[in-house]
């Protein structure tokens, strides 16, 4: 991850650790169209974290057991 995206990683996953997600109101507030700013799909590559559900419109995004234990690592668990 490169240092100057890891800290965005971090406050998105935090982000969406806090509450339930949609995936409209993740893209609404993350995405970017800077191809240097991938933070977004950065977390899912990485897989941090994940959408869930059926079609688009009913999508929310989760946190991975992955994004939790980054999440903990860097003491933003349960902010």
């Amino acid at each position: 991850m490169s240092s100057m995206t890891e800290p965005l990683i971090l406050d998105l996953v935090e982000w969406i650790a806090r509450e339930p997600r949609t995936y409209a109101e993740v893209m609404d507030a993350w995405r970017t169209s800077c191809p240097r700013l991938t933070v977004w799909e950065d977390a899912v590559d990485r897989g941090l974290v994940r959408p869930e559900g059926g079609a688009i419109n009913n999508l929310m995004v989760a946190v991975t057991d992955e994004g939790r234990a980054l999440l903990q690592v860097h003491g933003r668990l349960g902010r």
